[in-house]
């Protein structure tokens, strides 16, 4: 009997683990009343742990509504998340907030997590490790937010999302190139309508899964540089028609306002124009000829300006 307690007994201590630190200062001011009996704080522990169990597992955080493992706090004002979920939280939505941050190991106890939404908040970053324990996480809303730049570390550990937006972060400037390193199952990334100008092809070409990627709406600088991801998106992508129209070129000056897809080959065949050995003499030689004739010329200048000096003193002597 004892050992079939003792079983349940980590069972619920497990689940309840998330909790446990909270009243860690509350017991260790009650005093100390001496040994008490085994089977006393056997069954005393028991009981707290299946309260704090049944608590952890049906507490719903204050303006939230919980539903069939969905807790929905959208809309609600909110400066910062919820300081407790239950413990068997699926789908988590936080959005159209105020929420400036989210503090580090928030998702540690929520192994269970689908669903993320935060967007149309006022993040600027996500703390590193944020993910480490959300290996269920499959769906991250970042839409409508404040972020600058996507580190290398953003989505550590998150190796089962499957749909990532980033859309309308209008100062997203950068996105490094291993900022979605091992997320091998990712379908769908949108980054469309940030400030993006250039993103590397080594943050997609590690992606197997990837489906759709919408990239419209940002001030895309298509020079020499942007050509290898061109040509891999038209080599890999499956689905761009949605998006295609809306990624326009900003610059250079000869191609702005074109649409990005458009582009081909040909319209980087001065990125691939190389001089020979004929062509470094013919501009060796074309200098040459310049440099000679500027001395010429500054020559002739001279003995002109020379002259009318001369000039002008000898009719200033006459004169007089």
């Amino acid at each position: 009997i004892l050992d079939s307690m003792n079983t349940v007994l980590m069972g619920s201590l497990q689940h309840c683990c998330c909790q446990l630190p909270k009243m860690g200062d509350t017991w260790a001011q009650l005093p100390w009343p001496g040994p008490p009996h085994p089977s006393m704080l056997l069954i005393s522990l028991l009981l707290a742990a299946g309260l704090m169990h049944s608590d952890a597992g049906t507490s719903c955080p204050v303006l939230c509504t919980c539903r069939n493992q969905v807790v929905d706090c959208s809309s609600q004002r909110l400066f910062s998340v919820p300081p407790d979920l239950p413990m068997d939280t699926r789908n988590l939505s936080l959005a159209h907030n105020r929420i400036t941050a989210v503090p580090p190991g928030y998702l540690t106890c929520y192994m269970e997590l689908r669903v993320l939404d935060l967007r149309n908040n006022s993040l600027m970053e996500l703390p590193q490790g944020l993910f480490l324990h959300a290996k269920r996480l499959v769906h991250l809303d970042l839409s409508y937010n404040n972020f600058s730049h996507v580190p290398a570390d953003m989505f550590q550990e998150a190796h089962g999302l499957v749909h990532i937006d980033l859309s309308h972060n209008p100062w997203l400037r950068r996105v490094h190139p291993h900022a979605f390193q091992g997320l091998v199952q990712l379908r769908d990334l949108d980054l469309s309508y940030g400030g993006l100008a250039f993103l590397s092809l080594e943050a997609l070409e590690d992606l197997p899964g990837l489906v759709t990627l919408q990239i419209g709406g940002n001030p895309w600088v298509c020079g020499c540089t942007m050509e290898p991801l061109l040509k891999w998106l038209r080599n890999r992508i499956q689905r761009c028609t949605a998006d295609s129209q809306l990624a326009e070129c900003r610059g250079p000056p000869e191609v702005e306002g074109a649409p990005l897809f458009s582009l081909t080959e040909e319209s980087f065949k001065a990125c691939h124009l190389t001089l020979t050995l004929d062509d470094y003499l013919f501009i060796a030689f074309v200098g040459f000829v310049v440099s000679i004739a500027s001395v010429a010329t500054n020559f002739l200048l001279g003995i002109t300006a020379n002259c009318c000096h001369r000039w002008s003193k000898a009719s200033e002597e006459e004169e007089i």
